[in-house]
């Protein structure tokens, strides 16, 4: 069943876009932007010195691991990758009770138990035993549990720069009623672009809580008047994994903000936010697809050359990246193991507080650009009108370089007008 929504969109692609989906098949020669160019001056939205013009992208992400594990290292440590995880704790899916008693027999003990009811999915959290690294733990235990899917609850970054909001407050919902549009992210102020129509829940300690980076996304997926957005004027829901959580935006924290938005009936979600490969992750985004959820993520600021970024890499999900005001590819944008669609990354008009805006840059907040498009397409969950609502996708998308579906711009520019160009 993971391949299933790959497979949908692939067959309506089929029937309704022939000369698009030959140009994805015979993929044309790319030249892929040089890797060590360097990121332009961004915002300096989160407090931090702006990125030096002469780091290197991969050197850039080096001293974000870097810096995270040396500040918080009560908190997170690295895994057997050297990618950066909760502290002490190994998540599995598809344990029973006598695997459980077993991993506890050899130190594993039982952290929690958690069901998340969306995705009728089994969440259990064990204690790396005393004296014993996270990396050599998860190496003993899927090896003593060979029949489970174990992995380290690995820590996602959000793909564009952000920053918490102290004391700020958060946006609302005027009513509770249904939402088309979801969001994986930080917290979402109440800025009158979003007014009335945010409803949070929180995933992570002191979630929800206001941020740079989760404001700015949410302003533009609906937002109205001085920020416009690519829904304007949608209703949202707002899950907050990171709150004031050093260890926040972890891999199971986003699986539960996964259930939530499947049990509200959310159709399309939005997740700017970018890390490796993890096993209860890509579990999580299956079965949230399984129920007709299209997801939506950005491929990250890390560079062409840096590792696929994930959950933009997983099957089904649309992996977006950025372009500037000249429609070129940002030189920063990293990749999936596939590519989809292009919006604008560069100089984009968000909100990024109560009463603030500024011109942000970055894969982030191209991501939000087409999922609005998209929701307005596809409503509602329903696997049986997937393959229209993409189908019309890919004819509004402006196609940019190569003729057809390529790896720098995939199916090309949506939303070409939006981000206050």
């Amino acid at each position: 069943m993971r391949g299933l929504i790959a497979l949908i969109l692939t067959i309506s692609l089929l029937t309704a876009c022939v000369e698009r989906v030959l140009a994805q098949v015979a993929v044309p020669s790319v030249q892929l932007p040089d890797v060590a160019r360097t990121i332009p001056s961004l915002p300096n939205l989160g407090g931090e010195p702006l990125i030096a013009i002469g780091d290197t992208l991969a050197q850039v992400r080096l001293d974000r691991i870097t810096a995270m594990l040396r500040d918080n290292r009560e908190r997170v440590e690295p895994d057997r990758n050297d990618q950066p995880a909760v502290r002490g704790i190994l998540v599995a899916t598809g344990l029973d009770d006598a695997m459980i008693a077993r991993a506890a027999k050899d130190g594993f003990q039982l952290v929690d138990r958690d069901r998340v009811e969306g995705l009728d999915l089994d969440i259990v959290r064990f204690a790396v035993p005393k004296g014993r690294s996270l990396a050599r733990a998860q190496k003993q235990l899927a090896k003593l549990l060979p029949d489970a899917e174990i992995d380290a609850d690995h820590i996602y970054f959000a793909s564009g720069p952000g920053g918490a909001l102290p004391a700020t407050a958060l946006a609302t919902a005027a009513s509770t009623g249904k939402a088309s549009l979801g969001l994986i992210d930080g917290g979402v102020a109440a800025h009158s672009s979003v007014s009335g129509r945010v409803e949070q829940r929180g995933f992570a300690a002191g979630a929800p809580f206001a941020s740079r980076h989760g404001t700015a996304v949410a302003s533009l997926l609906v937002g109205t008047g001085a920020v416009r957005g690519s829904a304007p004027g949608q209703n949202l829901l707002a899950a907050d994994v990171y709150g004031a959580d050093p260890a926040g935006g972890n891999a199971s924290a986003i699986a539960r903000a996964l259930g939530w938005l499947v049990q509200r009936g959310v159709a399309v979600t939005t997740i700017s936010l970018v890390g490796p490969d993890n096993k209860l992750l890509a579990i999580a985004v299956s079965r949230a697809q399984q129920r007709g959820m299209l997801i939506v993520a950005a491929v990250g600021n890390d560079g062409p050359a840096a590792l696929p970024a994930y959950p933009a890499s997983y099957k089904g999900v649309f992996a977006v990246t950025g372009v500037d005001a000249k429609n070129r590819a940002l030189p920063e944008a990293g990749r999936a193991l596939h590519l989809d669609f292009a919006a604008p990354g560069d100089a984009v008009l968000a909100a990024t507080g109560t009463g603030t805006t500024d011109r942000l840059r970055g894969t982030s907040f191209a991501a939000p650009l087409v999922a609005g498009r998209l929701a307005l397409r596809y409503p509602a969950p329903a696997i049986d009108r997937i393959g229209a609502a993409v189908s019309a996708l890919v004819l509004e998308a402006r196609d940019l370089g190569k003729k057809g579906r390529d790896k720098i711009y995939g199916h090309g520019l949506i939303c070409g007008d939006c981000g206050g160009r």
